[in-house]
């Protein structure tokens, strides 16, 4: 089974294009809602422990959680070293059972995939981009979200033109569903000849 790590800035169109791979049968893994799945089970009281006041109803809060961790490298270590063993074990079994289906490919869904080596544990690399304009007009619609706020998430993450560079699969979402769709079939046939390279 070939793995691929899909990743994109935000607002490229990320969530949408992991969608459609699964709606073209491919195993999906969202890291994202894997963390929501932690903070909200077996986390919370690792979490509430080491960061007291961060949990409330058995579930972290991730606005004071985040108020206690962003911006404090020794903070953001310790909360790392709490979730992410957590979050191999879900992603281990989610491998070991797309692979125990049959599946050719599955497709783990990393926003940050390149940030955390995150393309070492995978076989190739998709990027789902966009243009500049369509991004930022994409994000500026949603919901508490505001022109600082934006810059600050985009200072995280790698430039939308390095992660093009160093992909293997480039997928742009600039021109609706229909082109994601076709480029999804090219990328899976083309991925089920790929070399493993993951460990």
């Amino acid at each position: 089974m070939i793995v691929l790590g899909l990743t994109g800035s935000i607002g490229m169109g990320k969530s949408t294009t992991a969608k459609l791979f699964a709606e073209a049968g491919v195993p999906v893994y969202d890291a994202d809602a894997t963390v929501h799945l932690v903070y909200a089970g077996e986390a919370a009281p690792l979490i509430e422990a080491a960061f007291p006041g961060t949990t409330a109803d058995g579930k972290v809060d991730r606005a004071k959680l985040s108020a206690q961790v962003v911006g404090n490298d020794a903070a953001m270590k310790r909360l790392e070293q709490i979730v992410h063993p957590l979050l191999s074990a879900y992603h281990r079994k989610f491998l070991d059972e797309a692979e125990r289906s049959g599946a050719p490919v599955a497709v783990v869904d990393v926003p940050l995939l390149y940030e955390t080596g995150g393309e070492k544990r995978v076989d190739a690399v998709v990027v789902v981009t966009t243009n500049p304009e369509l991004q930022r007009e994409r994000i500026l619609a949603r919901d508490n979200m505001t022109p600082d706020k934006l810059d600050a998430i985009l200072a995280r993450q790698l430039p939308d033109a390095e992660k093009r560079q160093r992909a293997d699969f480039v997928v742009d979402t600039s021109e609706g569903l229909d082109p994601v769709r076709t480029r999804i079939g090219e990328i899976l046939k083309q991925a089920a000849t790929l070399p493993r390279r993951r460990p």
